[in-house]
């Protein structure tokens, strides 16, 4: 099974804006494994690891701060399983469309996965956005401005 990371904005954004996109990202590969790869060996051949799962207990949160009294959510627990997870997916993708305020973040992570030569997939805009930096352009090989773009990217370099 390959594992794909879905890094992202989370601090400052609402609950729902921080699942949303990766709820997406779900719905949209499951439709193209099971339209494009027929054989059910592909049905669960990628599985994605969101840095928001077991945490609806921030459901009505509008706005995530980056640290919270819970061991999933304190300053350390972020860090651990967020570089447990990238080091551990074999593809990261990174979203920062629409970002209002730089993800230190989702910059990290990015740095994590460079560091062991991790494909990163990085959905943003074409001009614009406060994560355009020459170091992130390089880092993140594969460039495409939509969900779907990514999605594709995803299964063509993780399927045959």
């Amino acid at each position: 099974m390959n594992k794909v990371y879905l890094a992202g904005p989370i601090t400052g954004s609402s609950y729902e804006g921080a699942v949303d996109w990766r709820d997406n990202f779900n719905i949209l590969l499951e439709n193209e494994l099971d339209n494009n790869y027929l054989d059910p060996v592909y049905s669960d051949a990628i599985q994605t690891f969101s840095p928001m799962r077991h945490k609806e207990y921030l459901l009505n949160e509008t706005t995530i701060a980056d640290d919270y009294p819970t061991v999933l959510s304190s300053q350390r627990g972020i860090t651990a399983r967020d570089r447990f997870d990238t080091l551990n997916a074999d593809l990261v993708v990174v979203n920062l469309l629409g970002a209002e305020r730089v993800s230190i973040g989702t910059m990290i992570e990015i740095g994590w996965a460079d560091s062991k030569r991790i494909p990163i997939i990085l959905i943003i805009e074409e001009s614009g956005n406060l994560h355009d930096h020459a170091m992130v352009r390089e880092i993140c090989p594969f460039h495409v401005r939509s969900i779907e773009e990514a999605v594709d990217v995803t299964v063509k370099i993780l399927l045959p």
